[in-house]
């Protein structure tokens, strides 16, 4: 059996009973790190709290490690119980569903066990869930690689009066360009967008579309940490969330659309400058 369990956003106390449970019982636990973190993620004593919690060893997977090598964790759920840790919920990143279709395939049965996501998390800031367009994910650019297909879902959103949630680019256990060139990985330190980058990068592409979906003075609401103790909201124009210092990751932001009352009384607990 595979089970693959949501840990919700915060921090190892996060996961539900349930999800407990199936780890107990588990011969192998692996966790998934590199869609998102948790609080935990970026300190040195991370691993060892969820380890002393949980009771059980955990081995870190990557990227390569999921995508790549996925078919081995599936074969020992062939004949044992096996954990597969999700920061989030499970289907909160495609890579999941990937793993499912996989495991099905390999005759393995899959239960998951769910928890909170940034998709239902993001409520917090006082936007209504059902008025939410579609989610848009921002990659870091570099010098030669300024992707902007997100600017047209954006577009689609705010002509429809949704809001857009952006989820920012995580950068981790990631090879160098240089190092792939000469054909051997060295991997870079790992980042995370802020949402100062994000918006300074939604500023830039706009500038390349004389439709102007956005602007600089356009609403939207940072949040920092989402389901942590210490969560940070934001809420004002482009222009004024730049000023803005948000702290340790991770960011994610969000493009309001057109407002029912009720969200605008919401939003005025959160507003920079606001009493």
């Amino acid at each position: 059996m595979l089970y693959i369990i949501g840990l919700g956003l915060g921090d190892e106390n996060d996961i539900t009973l349930r999800g407990l449970e199936a780890i107990k019982k588990c011969s192998k636990v692996y966790m998934e790190a590199y869609t998102s973190l948790l609080s935990f993620g970026i300190t040195t004593d991370g691993l060892s709290k969820l380890e002393r919690v949980y009771g059980k060893s955990i081995i870190v997977s990557d990227r390569e490690m999921v995508e790549e090598k996925a078919d081995d964790m599936l074969l020992e759920a062939q004949v044992s119980d096996v954990a597969f840790l999700v920061v989030g919920d499970p289907f909160g990143a495609t890579t999941h569903s990937d793993l499912v279709v996989r495991a099905k395939k390999l005759g393995v049965d899959v239960k998951v066990v769910h928890n909170a996501s940034v998709m239902n998390a993001i409520g917090v800031c006082g936007l209504q869930l059902y008025r939410y367009g579609e989610t848009i994910s921002i990659p870091f650019f570099t010098e030669t690689w300024k992707p902007d297909s997100f600017y047209e879902k954006i577009k689609r959103n705010r002509e429809l009066g949704l809001h857009t949630l952006c989820l920012l680019d995580i950068k981790v256990k990631e090879p160098s360009l240089e190092s792939l060139c000469r054909g051997k990985k060295v991997y870079e330190p790992p980042r995370f967008m802020t949402i100062n980058t994000a918006v300074e990068q939604l500023l830039e592409v706009v500038q390349n579309h004389p439709d102007s979906a956005y602007n600089k003075d356009t609403t939207c609401v940072g949040l920092a940490r989402v389901g942590c103790e210490d969560q940070m909201i934001a809420a004002g124009s482009m222009k004024q969330l730049l000023t803005i210092d948000f702290g340790p990751p991770l960011h994610c932001l969000v493009i309001v659309g057109d407002t029912h009352p009720v969200e605008e009384e919401m939003l005025q607990f959160y507003t920079i400058n606001s009493s």
